[in-house]
């Protein structure tokens, strides 16, 4: 990350740890796990407090994959950010991906 940041706990400056790429969804009942295979994921920036351990989590920069041919990434036409193709709705603003369906 690029800006420096303060602890919101105890006011020490926080350091970035790393970045993690995080698997959103859910288990559910009928489907178990399926549901975790179509949500995709959501890349994120870990802050850490050392004084007192607080972590804070931020979208992450712009992925890898797109340079490395990873998964196709599509444009929400309604927030605009740009998110992985096989995941059936926008993880910003919730649109359903049309081109799924």
């Amino acid at each position: 990350m690029e800006r420096e940041l303060n602890c919101l706990r105890c006011g020490s400056t926080m350091r970035f740890l790393k970045q993690e790429h995080i698997q959103l969804g859910r288990s559910g009942w009928l489907l178990g796990n399926l549901d975790n295979l179509l949500a995709g994921g959501l890349d994120v920036d870990i802050l850490l407090c050392p004084q007192c351990g607080k972590l804070e989590f931020f979208q992450g920069g712009q992925s890898s994959l797109e340079d490395c041919g990873g998964i196709a990434r599509i444009q929400c036409p309604v927030c605009g950010k740009k998110y992985e193709m096989d995941s059936p709705k926008c993880p910003f603003c919730g649109e359903k991906n049309h081109e799924l369906f």
